[in-house]
């Protein structure tokens, strides 16, 4: 992406047309972007004039609690004001895309919030992290499909006209089975399963005690519900796609389970907003975004969900964003900007 040293700039601190940020917010690290009001439409993925990049932790309020989730969210925009050398006054739009915002409800009281903290005439968006993320690889043209697979998971689709349509991403209770929460929880149930005789022996039991430096299997009721945080769990996803690597059957399961959930989470949207056209031929963009969707040497989960849709919509065309999803949140923001400086003219 393109960026300044703070204070480097021709304009710093003064930038003509104000400034707009991009918030993305997730259960493992909320990032907030600053990029200038008045840029031009970037020609490319590395061409977008970012002024600022601030990371602070979970802003997720069914996670961490309302309170704590605004707190994050206040302070990463103040940080990346203060980056770019400039302050609330001269932010003209902010699209805040964060996790946890489902319901229309959600975001009234996001919209109530936002508008406390910045003076003048600023405009505002509040969209679920997905939005930021389909943003981030259609660069802030919101058609098609994301696939979002991190600590948590979710498919979201929106059409030309505007109609949307998400599947899962309704947290670990009822059944991100697809996220790398899932995927980790299922692995230390096998190890549980494996140690009472309930389940089949796995290498993940030898694995995991190893990555947690605990003595037996036992420890892990202790270990999970001292800190049962999604991340916290979430992060001994690399160690099951490790031992499914290795040929343990019991991980390889898991990751077959999980790559069949996130396939039928991504079909039911398409589905639902009929993405793949009348005869289910027609191409439509899946944007991919989530450490679960990385690729591996040998477990390459992301293309087995590929191959597991192209089954069914052979006109998925699988996108890999360059640039990450606070920079699309940002994008939105100056999109919506455009269009209604548009309509404002009449042109």
């Amino acid at each position: 992406m393109g960026s300044y040293e703070n204070g480097d700039s021709p304009a710093a601190g003064a930038w003509e047309g104000g400034v707009i940020l991009g918030v993305d917010g997730g259960t493992t690290s909320t990032v907030c972007v600053c990029l200038p009001a008045a840029m031009l439409p970037p020609e490319a993925p590395g061409a977008v004039p970012v002024l600022s990049r601030a990371i602070a932790g979970c802003s997720n309020r069914n996670s961490v609690g309302e309170s704590a989730a605004l707190e994050t969210l206040e302070q990463v925009m103040a940080q990346a004001l203060t980056m770019a050398s400039t302050d609330h006054s001269n932010v003209v739009a902010v699209c805040l895309s964060v996790s946890g915002v489902n319901h229309p409800s959600d975001q009234q009281k996001m919209l109530d919030w936002i508008r406390n903290l910045f003076p003048g005439d600023a405009k505002f968006y509040v969209e679920n992290d997905a939005v930021a993320a389909l943003a981030s690889g259609t660069m802030g043209k919101l058609h098609g499909c994301v696939l979002i697979a991190g600590t948590g998971s979710i498919a979201y689709g929106v059409t030309e006209d505007g109609k949307l349509a998400r599947a899962a991403g309704a947290g670990p209770v009822l059944g991100d089975w697809g996220s790398g929460y899932g995927i980790a929880a299922q692995a230390l149930t096998a190890v549980v399963k494996a140690h009472d005789g309930r389940g089949p022996q796995t290498n993940l039991t030898g694995a995991i005690i190893r990555k947690l430096e605990i003595s037996s299997p036992d420890e892990l009721i202790g270990w999970t519900y001292a800190d049962p945080s999604w991340a916290r769990i979430a992060a001994l996803v690399p160690v099951v796609v490790s031992a499914a690597e290795d040929g343990d059957e019991v991980a390889n399961t898991i990751l077959r389970d999980a790559v069949q959930e996130l396939a039928d989470s991504v079909v039911a949207v398409v589905r639902r907003l009929a993405l793949c056209g009348e005869d289910g031929k027609a191409q439509f963009p899946l944007v991919l975004v989530g450490g679960v969707l990385e690729g591996n040497k040998k477990w390459n989960i992301s293309g087995e969900v590929i191959k597991s849709i192209s089954k069914v919509f052979p006109g998925v065309h699988a996108i890999r964003p360059e640039v990450e999803p606070a920079i699309g949140a940002a994008l939105l923001a100056w999109s919506h900007l455009r269009k209604e400086s548009k309509l404002e003219n009449g042109s």
